[in-house]
């Protein structure tokens, strides 16, 4: 009998054969079971299908689909979540890694808090060899239960990833799809906390690599980052570069129409980010958390708590 399963995973890929199966192992090794692990090929060109079809046979939870044409990668993202079947759901990618007690930390926080629309844990940022090499501090007020105080947290304070916690399906098809403009991703994640707040499981369990075929650092500038989440935006005369950061802040704007508010919260949303707009005038510098300085930590902890590293490293 085919039941539905309680999570959907959605693990948008491309070209990704170099990190995919550490990913895959420590998703399918999870302590929390009910899930379907389902992977889009953005039309790769590597080993990616036979290390995502050689899981498919291994595990039935797996599902694969390979796209003909490189679609983006928002669209991809976006098309992945249109195949859950869950309740809950969560963005995975292919050269992260998670400790086997995330999902079920997060599912028990949702449970736990009807309220809440998002779950996430403390995360660290890790070399290509799996080696943590920075810790983030969470400082966000995401979980205030006043919309606009997360709304403006969101906008001050550099984000976590949010954007790769469990989510509530429910939530997600609320909200605009994930678009391909400047820092999309900070105005997805608005819109999803101005729909309610989330929680944070205070254990480290989820590594974000850092390495230089990452997409952040393989494309460096507005527009190649751009292009990469939709080839649509490298055309410089329909998408010209103020563009690209004027759909960001409407972005913003436009999660706040959207949002189920009061006239009073819609307005203070509004005047937080007129405040934001009034300090990006000014010139500053921003910090990437990946370049902060390193952490001493004990080398075998990422090892320790994700499911296939030891098997990887023997």
């Amino acid at each position: 009998m085919n039941t539905v399963p309680r999570l959907s995973i959605g693990l948008p890929v491309y070209n990704g054969e170099e990190f995919l199966a550490e990913s895959l192992d420590a998703l399918l090794g999870q302590t929390f079971h009910d899930f379907e692990l389902i992977i889009t090929d953005n039309a790769s060109t590597d080993a990616t299908e036979q290390v995502a079809r050689d899981y498919v046979a291994r595990d039935s939870r797996v599902r694969y689909l390979k796209l003909e044409r490189n679609i983006g990668a928002a669209p991809n993202h976006n098309h992945v979540f249109t195949l859950a079947r869950g309740e809950l759901f969560k963005w995975a990618s292919h050269d992260d890694l998670y400790g086997r007690e995330l999902l079920a930390r997060c599912v028990r926080e949702l449970d736990e808090h009807p309220e809440a629309v998002l779950a996430h844990a403390g995360q660290a940022i890790i070399d290509g060899d799996g080696a943590v090499t920075v810790t983030f501090d969470y400082r966000l007020a995401t979980d205030s239960p006043h919309a606009p105080q997360r709304f403006r947290s969101l906008l001050f304070e550099p984000g976590g990833d949010d954007f790769y916690g469990v989510i509530r399906t429910e939530v997600l098809r609320r909200v605009r799809p994930h678009d391909s403009y400047h820092h999309a991703d900070r105005t997805f994640v608005a819109e999803i906390a101005l729909h309610g707040p989330f929680r944070q499981v205070p254990e480290l369990l989820f590594f974000r690599r850092d390495h230089p075929d990452r997409a952040e650092r393989a494309n460096p500038t507005i527009r190649s980052r751009c292009a990469n989440l939709d080839p649509r935006r490298a055309d410089r005369l329909r998408h010209p570069t103020v563009r690209l950061l004027s759909d960001y802040v409407l972005g913003f704007a436009g999660a706040i129409n959207r949002a189920p508010l009061t006239g009073r919260q819609r307005r203070e949303c509004y005047r937080h980010l007129a405040s934001w707009l009034g300090s990006r005038a000014r010139p500053h510098r921003t910090h990437r958390v990946e370049d902060r300085a390193p952490v001493t930590t004990e080398p075998l902890l990422v090892d320790a708590i994700v499911a296939g590293r030891d098997r990887r490293l023997g």
